[in-house]
């Protein structure tokens, strides 16, 4: 099943952008009255058929919608330094999409190797990686913001900043419940420094380790997706 991405979709009858159209009707050849799924990124589910064919602007009209397809009990932000290979942290945004995760926060940290990052090429992936996975919601990715700031704005009950500096760190299954919204801060290469930490803390996170292997940060915010995942996997 291949998933094809209409955020604009309001009606029974929608016209494909010319890139889905283009992939709809030269690479997986459709036909009229194929059927097809489309999504628009905020959990609506449409099952559709192909009423006209072009690779330029195919049309398609939805016979089903479900709305809110495969919404989870919790939400989860991860807050993280993006690293100084954009491809790492591109690679981090493509898996975090596939497991589960609602916002992404590029943070501006002290350590920080790279400052600016783009924002439309790291919503294609999203994009792409949220298709591919068969999943309903694109995950909203924010402006990179400065660390002091990020984190006198979050709210709730379970912020966790990971970091490998000394301290009293808990694991995330010992802080985090099921259900329940989460907000995890993931460093930079050169980690959180201490003052870093000291703010988080005074402003509400607890400070919690991912395991004892030293991990890279794109691996890091993996894991941490992963085990809030596992965390509220009932099956």
């Amino acid at each position: 099943m291949t998933i094809f991405y209409t955020p604009d979709i309001s009606s029974f009858r929608y016209t494909l952008n010319e890139e889905e159209s283009a992939h709809a009707v030269r690479v997986m050849r459709m036909k009229a009255g194929d059927e097809i799924t489309l999504t628009d990124g905020r959990g609506g589910w449409y099952k559709a058929c192909v009423a006209k064919p072009h690779h330029r602007y195919c049309d398609v009209e939805v016979l089903e919608h479900q709305a809110e397809y495969g919404k989870r009990p919790y939400r989860l932000h991860i807050g993280i330094a993006p690293t100084k290979n954009i491809d790492r942290f591109e690679w981090f945004i493509e898996k975090a999409t596939e497991i589960g995760v609602d916002e992404i926060t590029p943070l501006l940290c002290e350590h920080s190797e790279r400052k600016h990052i783009n924002i439309e090429r790291l919503q294609r992936v999203m994009v792409a990686a949220m298709k591919q996975s068969k999943k309903a919601y694109v995950p909203q990715l924010h402006e990179m913001a400065a660390f002091g700031v990020w984190v006198r704005e979050m709210t709730g009950n379970q912020r966790c900043i990971a970091h490998c500096g000394e301290g009293d760190r808990q694991s995330l299954k010992t802080i985090c419940r099921e259900g329940q919204d989460t907000v995890i801060a993931i460093g930079p290469e050169g980690d959180f420094s201490p003052q870093e930490v000291t703010q988080a803390v005074t402003h509400g996170f607890k400070e919690i380790t991912l395991g004892t292997s030293l991990l890279r940060t794109e691996t890091a915010g993996v894991a941490a997706c992963c085990s809030v995942y596992f965390m509220n996997d009932k099956k």
